[in-house]
């Protein structure tokens, strides 16, 4: 997948707008990308080691730094900084983002955790 046309991160450092050609402009919360974060520590080394990341609700994207040409790495004002955002992985956050988010929303509930610190 080619890199994204657009990488642009909202003044209040809450969403990242990704836009790829030809697609329309996505935005993706700065929590949903923390809590879906590709790192080991969020996803573990198998589905069964997965985390539910919680009580980012507030959390900011402090910094982007590119990796190769295939990847962004995004740091976030918590300190989390091991997630390896690959353009594929980005698309399919940006473009499922309401299911993604849906789903979230449920884990929690099902699991009796809050979205707040």
């Amino acid at each position: 997948m080619k890199a994204p046309n657009e990488l642009r991160v909202s003044k209040d450092r809450k969403l990242l707008t990704v836009r790829f050609a030809d697609e329309r402009p996505m935005p993706i919360s700065a929590e949903m990308l923390r809590v879906l974060s590709p790192s080991a520590e969020v996803q573990g080394h198998s589905p069964d080691q997965r985390v539910t990341v919680t009580g980012k609700a507030d959390v900011r994207i402090a910094s982007i730094e590119p990796v190769g040409n295939y990847a962004v790495r995004i740091i976030f004002d918590d300190g989390h900084e091991t997630g390896l955002y690959s353009w594929t992985y980005l698309a399919r956050l940006g473009r499922e983002r309401e299911t993604l988010r849906q789903e979230y929303l449920h884990e929690l509930e099902e699991k009796g955790l809050k979205r707040d610190a």
